[in-house]
């Protein structure tokens, strides 16, 4: 059994300036996934950064609103919402409330510094 706390992930900034804990990722544990997990944070009144990855990713909201923004798409966003972004996709998601945006990410293959392009 595996099982990880969320204050036991270390946080960091992703190219795309969220906040960002690993729960899930094949490369840094011994589990056979392909996917990687993480926990974001995006602080009231900001926006990631425009970018895309190589890879496919889905965003589940936990807490807060804000916009979120695929190509030339945009949509609100608020607890309960699920996003998918295509592989290749340029995203970007923004704060529009006065708590921290959380959701979850799950990027399929996993997630590396070296799929993501910050546009």
């Amino acid at each position: 059994m595996f099982i990880r706390e969320l204050k036991n992930c270390e946080a960091f900034l992703a190219g795309d300036n969220c906040t960002l804990r690993e729960l899930l990722h094949p490369g840094k544990t011994d589990l056979k996934l392909r996917y990687s997990l993480a926990h974001a944070v995006v602080k009231p009144g900001e926006t990631t950064r425009l970018h895309r990855l190589k890879s496919s990713e889905v965003y589940y909201i936990l807490e807060g609103e804000g916009i979120m923004n695929i190509n030339d798409e945009k949509a609100p966003v608020h607890p309960d919402i699920t996003v998918y972004c295509p592989p290749d996709a340029k995203q970007c998601i923004s704060n529009t409330g006065m708590t921290n945006l959380v959701f979850l990410c799950i990027v399929d293959p996993a997630w590396c510094r070296e799929d993501e392009e910050i546009i």
